[in-house]
């Protein structure tokens, strides 16, 4: 039976395509034991966490009644709450010693924020909904706290649990709200809340006015940031794997808290942080960075059918410095998308907040992939633009496929001689090897130079693994059947979930399986070796690997990058095609390679390196044979 070799340039790559994308998915999966490890530690910190609530809940009642009565002018509670507040007893005096909130808007945002405590407790956007069409809240029905401690005459205070004087004013066409904390009506502390027309982007401050001998700045004083992550898209698993607490430090470093399980970390100098909420962000800058900061992260989805509501708990706890005898920090608040246009409009290193890759894959997204993909957005429809940013990246990627396709057409036109060298040599292997690099050399025909060109183009397919699931542009998009670009497409809904791939059935990525099974086809299939050699592996098996990869794997993931891999393929089959039939000639490619063979060919320093590996290797073989 006549023997036939296989192309392994086009094998290479796709096995290699197939391993990353399962090394990625696997390290984003936590082993059993780390789920039931996180599990426990969740429940342990959840109980700890609401026996500590109800003791503050019960303190900051009866704090609550007695201010109400103190409102009342009732002497005797007034000298008690003198006795538990010292100096801000005055604020529980006051008429807005009392549970309300004063709303603050402008275009986009809209913002409550609550008397007690003085923080905002609702941040809703105007302009974005849901999966299920409700408007998307950031923050809402306390999900979220920020808290200043402080000492102050012998008492440790938590702001959160008083109460504020609000005033709203207007700084040209900005709306400014003004929080107070008042001692007297000359002293107190400021939050300062400046909302800007049609922007995100909120300017915040914390100062301290008067509280000389008030206010002890020579202990710590911290703020605390805490915020849990509200599900807004159709998978929490999904928009969990997206979900994670990013900061900058340190002149200009950044770091990222694990996406799974449980994380802790300490930073100095900390200049800003993302609460990041897969398509939604909640950002804090700060002019002054923070001295130190506590991070913890903890992941909330264990069961994506019982766990529905929040993704992650984010808090960062952090070490203010006093100036002058008081605090001044100018700050600022990013309530609104992870958009990446967005954020690098404002500066100050905010797309690293994004999860664009990192190195090389970072920079295609930011410098070719957003770019290309915003202009051709700005006037198609996002599913067009997909496939018109597929058709540039492949032409732009054309002449190194062409290198490819050609050593490919070179690998076929040797077969023959190398069929040749294998009967000549029968059993020998060692023999065969070094015969067939000699002529693949001669001719110009490395296996290596047919898999270079599939290696160069792995950094834009991971950057684009990267892009899809994570642009903006694409939520909420609709193309053909998928009604969510930057989600999964659902043809058909299964009434059982199966392990890896899902409760339901997309279609994209069955088209894209099929594509890149016809193209294996085209450039392995019509190569496989017709018997199964003794020690290799199972070539139909691999062969196969790759299309299930994608059927299984991206059935979760973003239509949007599924419908890529499917035009590319698509795109890739119709090149073949074309250069096979219009452009190579096998006739002119075997000329040339006869011709190059009758050349001297001056072998570079590792081809050396590997023939006299080999020689010695064959010398020491016949020398064995001989005793």
């Amino acid at each position: 039976m006549e023997k036939k070799n296989f192309d392994v340039n086009s094998l290479i790559g796709f096995v290699l395509i197939g391993g990353i994308l399962v090394w990625m998915l696997y390290m984003q999966e936590p082993s059993e034991d780390a789920v039931q490890a996180d599990k426990a530690r969740t429940e342990t910190a959840a109980k700890e966490e609401s026996e500590t609530q109800k003791d503050k809940d019960t303190t900051l009642q009866e704090a609550t009644q007695e201010m109400a009565v103190a409102n009342a002018q009732d002497s005797i509670a007034v000298e008690k709450l003198k006795n538990k507040l010292g100096s801000f007893a005055y604020s529980g005096t006051l008429p807005s010693a009392k549970e309300n909130s004063t709303v603050i808007e402008n275009e986009v945002l809209y913002l409550e924020v609550s008397n007690q405590g003085g923080y905002i407790t609702e941040a809703r956007l105007k302009n974005h909904t849901t999966n299920d069409s409700v408007p998307v809240s950031i923050i809402k029905d306390g999900n979220s706290s920020l808290n200043l401690q402080f000492s102050s005459e012998n008492r440790l205070l938590n702001t959160k649990d008083l109460f504020f004087e609000p005033s709203v004013s207007t700084n040209g066409d900005n709306k400014v709200l003004s929080m107070k904390l008042k001692t007297s009506e000359s002293a107190y502390i400021e939050y300062r809340y400046e909302l800007l027309p049609d922007e995100y982007m909120i300017n915040f401050s914390i100062k301290s006015q008067g509280l000389d001998g008030v206010m002890n700045t020579s202990q710590p004083m911290y703020l605390d940031w805490q915020l849990k992550g509200y599900s807004h898209a159709k998978s929490i698993t999904y928009e969990n794997r997206y979900s994670r607490l990013v900061y900058e430090y340190e002149d200009g470093d950044h770091n990222k808290l694990s996406q799974t399980g449980e994380d802790e970390e300490t930073e100095k100098d900390v200049t800003w942080m993302n609460f990041r909420q897969h398509f939604f962000s909640s950002l804090l800058l700060t002019d002054t960075p923070f001295k130190e900061v506590s991070f913890s992260s903890v992941d909330l989805v264990e069961d994506e059918k019982i766990d529905t509501v929040y993704t992650k708990k984010y808090a960062a706890k952090m070490l203010l410095e006093p100036k002058a005898g008081g605090l001044s920090y100018n700050m600022n608040m990013y309530l609104g998308p992870t958009d990446y246009q967005i954020l690098n409009d404002y500066g100050r290193n905010l797309d690293e907040a994004m999860p664009l890759g990192w190195g090389i894959f970072g920079v295609i997204n930011k410098y070719i992939i957003i770019p290309l993909f915003g202009f051709l957005s700005g006037f198609l429809p996002a599913g067009i633009a997909i496939i018109c940013l597929t058709i540039l990246i492949k032409l732009l990627l054309s002449p190194v496929q062409y290198k490819q396709y050609l050593s490919q057409a070179k690998m076929k036109i040797l077969r023959p001689e190398i069929e040749e060298i294998r009967e000549k040599y029968g059993d020998n292997k060692m023999k065969i090897q070094q015969e067939t690099m000699k002529l693949q050399n001669a001719a110009g025909a490395s296996p290596l130079k047919g898999c270079l060109p599939a290696l160069l183009q792995l950094p834009v397919f991971y950057a684009l693994f990267t892009f899809f699931p994570t642009a903006f542009d694409l939520r909420q998009k609709s193309f053909l059947w998928a009604d969510d670009l930057s989600s999964y497409d659902v043809i058909a809904e299964l009434p059982f979930h199966i392990p890896f791939y899902g409760d339901h059935v997309s279609l994209f990525p069955i088209l894209a399986s099929i594509a890149i099974f016809i193209y294996m086809m085209m450039t392995t299939g019509q190569t496989m070796q017709a018997q199964q050699q003794p020690g290799m592996p199972n070539m139909k098996f691999i062969m196969y690997l790759s299309p299930l990869f994608m059927l299984v794997f991206f059935n979760n993931y973003a239509s949007g990058l599924s419908l890529y891999y499917f035009t590319s393929n698509m795109i890739t089959i119709g090149i073949m095609l074309v250069i096979k039939n219009f452009i190579i000639d096998d006739d002119k490619v075997h000329a040339k390679i006869q011709k190059k063979k009758k050349q001297p060919k001056k072998q570079n320093r590792f081809q050396r390196k590997m023939s006299e590996m080999m020689e010695q290797a064959e010398e020491q073989k016949k020398a064995q044979k001989k005793k």
